[in-house]
């Protein structure tokens, strides 16, 4: 995959750069859910907002009507039940968007991860768990995707023991549905970041509808810059989100932007936006 700046985000997000320039927020009043239409299952990727506790994070989703919480470690798999939700994507030691499938020295290590963690998944009613291609560093698309076919064959079997789908991130949804139409498993899927595609390739409903078959899940970010999904951004949400809805798709959409603004201010927003 293409250095874009998710990575750094996340190192900034992780360090707490990032997390430090959001303005301080006040924690809203309970109020009744909001009721949503359903055509769009959505989510809130946890790492975007480190600095709201994910309790907190949890109340407030029920608030506006998300249906869970996307990316976390397995200690806290167990924490958006409590609240009517779930983790709808786990981290399971699927590697890194550096470091991943692509090379086979870290299948060992991946295999691990997933033997460790996926079963905790399945008990938990975590649906999915991610792992990425990993970086190109000069290796070429055909030997990447020899090597990421090698590695999920290796891992599919853990996942379709327990019900768990493993989804893959990468930088063009030609070589991913080549992978995963290879690994030719029903818990083996894709990843597709919008934001990535939207930057990488664009033709972002046609190329959703045509492969949909082989997504599992979805993430969102603001092009340019993964922030709001806004009027300043170049997508139209909406009409993504309808083009997926479309296709009848059951898993979920996960909101992964690092807010300029006030952060759940801006996550209502997109949720009100992708509630198509």
């Amino acid at each position: 995959m293409s250095n874009v700046s998710r990575r750094s985000l996340l190192k900034a997000a992780v360090s707490g750069a990032t997390l430090a320039a959001l303005p301080s927020v006040t924690w809203p009043q309970e109020n009744a859910p909001i009721k949503r239409k359903g055509n769009i299952r959505q989510s809130v990727s946890r790492w975007c907002y480190q600095k709201i506790p994910l309790e907190e994070l949890c109340k407030y989703a029920v608030e506006i009507g998300l249906k869970g919480i996307d990316l976390l470690n397995p200690d806290e798999f167990d924490v958006p039940p409590r609240y009517g939700l779930i983790c709808c994507m786990g981290y399971a030691g699927g590697g890194d968007i550096g470091s991943a499938m692509n090379r086979i020295e870290n299948h060992a290590r991946i295999e691990e991860g997933f033997r460790k963690n996926i079963p905790l998944a399945a008990k938990a009613g975590v649906p999915n768990v991610i792992t990425f291609s990993g970086n190109r560093r000069g290796m070429s698309d055909e030997e990447g995707a020899r090597n990421t076919i090698l590695g999920l064959n290796r891992v599919k079997k853990i996942a379709e023991d327990h019900g768990v789908t493993i989804c893959i991130m990468c930088d063009h949804s030609t070589w991913g549905v080549q992978v995963v139409q290879a690994v030719n498993s029903p818990r083996v899927k894709l990843l597709y970041d919008i934001y990535h595609m939207q930057i990488m390739e664009g033709d972002l409903v046609r190329t959703i509808q045509e492969n949909i078959d082989w997504i599992g899940h979805f993430h969102t970010g603001g092009v340019p810059g993964r922030h709001e999904l806004d009027a300043t951004q170049e997508v139209q949400w909406d009409g993504v989100m309808r083009g997926i809805a479309a296709t009848n798709f059951g898993g979920y959409v996960a909101h992964e932007f690092v807010p300029l603004h006030d952060p759940l201010t801006s996550l209502r927003r997109a949720v009100d936006l992708c509630d198509v």
